[in-house]
């Protein structure tokens, strides 16, 4: 489903850098963490379902009400198995300025926290200083490392499979009609797959980009010289 465009200097650029970040042994002093944001529909039957009974399924009307939207970020450290749900009424940048605070306060001994993400307008240094102003909102920007996807690369960051997670383990197909619920339903899943530390096996590697996408590095540092 993904449609790799043309390989460019820039784009092997920063898929370079994203790789080079994954491949970084586990360091609890720079954890590497990825944010992502999906949106959601919130649904209501619109029939009473049929309940369930020995020997017959649980039946609903194809038919529901539409009762809104919402948001969810959700951000993984996947070396660590360390989660981050937050559902929001919307992905504006003071919803991004606070999840990104969330995760900061979460390493207050890390040295630098590396955050991999894509280029969104919100995911920025300005979306911090506009919530919590400039010198707050900058200490905050500080204390990651930013490294984003290239244009049309978002399957490098890691967050895409937690996004998948949290859709197929915590909302399924089920009709949630109120955001307080699917908040509800995002906690609980939250503190599950972090009691069992859920960790992301991710293996495509710098090596393997460039027997895929068949190029080197040598090639484009002539181009931009």
């Amino acid at each position: 489903m993904w449609c790799v465009p043309e390989i460019t200097a820039e784009y092997v650029e920063k898929m370079e850098d994203v790789l080079a970040v994954y491949e970084r042994p586990y360091n609890p002093k720079e954890p590497v963490v990825c944010i992502d944001e999906r949106p959601l529909t919130l649904h209501a039957e619109a029939r009473e379902p049929v309940a369930a009974r020995p020997g017959r399924i649980c039946k609903r009307d194809s038919e529901y009400k539409r009762c809104g939207t919402a948001n969810a970020f959700c951000a993984v450290e996947p070396k660590a198995g360390r989660h981050f749900t937050k559902i929001t009424r919307n992905r504006k940048a003071p919803e991004f300025a606070k999840i990104v605070d969330k995760i900061v306060r979460s390493y207050p001994k890390a040295k630098t926290i590396h955050m991999v993400m894509d280029n969104l307008n919100t995911h920025c240094e300005k979306s911090m200083k506009g919530h919590f102003g400039e010198s707050m909102g900058g200490r905050i920007w500080k204390r990651i490392t930013p490294h984003y996807t290239p244009k049309h690369g978002s399957w490098l960051n890691q967050a895409e499979i937690e996004i998948s997670l949290f859709s197929r383990q915590c909302l399924g197909k089920r009709r949630i009609p109120r955001i307080g619920d699917v908040r509800r339903q995002a906690r609980a899943w939250n503190r599950r797959v972090n009691r069992e530390g859920l960790k992301i096996d991710w293996r495509f590697t710098r090596r393997k980009a460039r027997e895929k996408f068949n190029y080197t590095t040598s090639t484009f540092t002539r181009a931009r010289h």
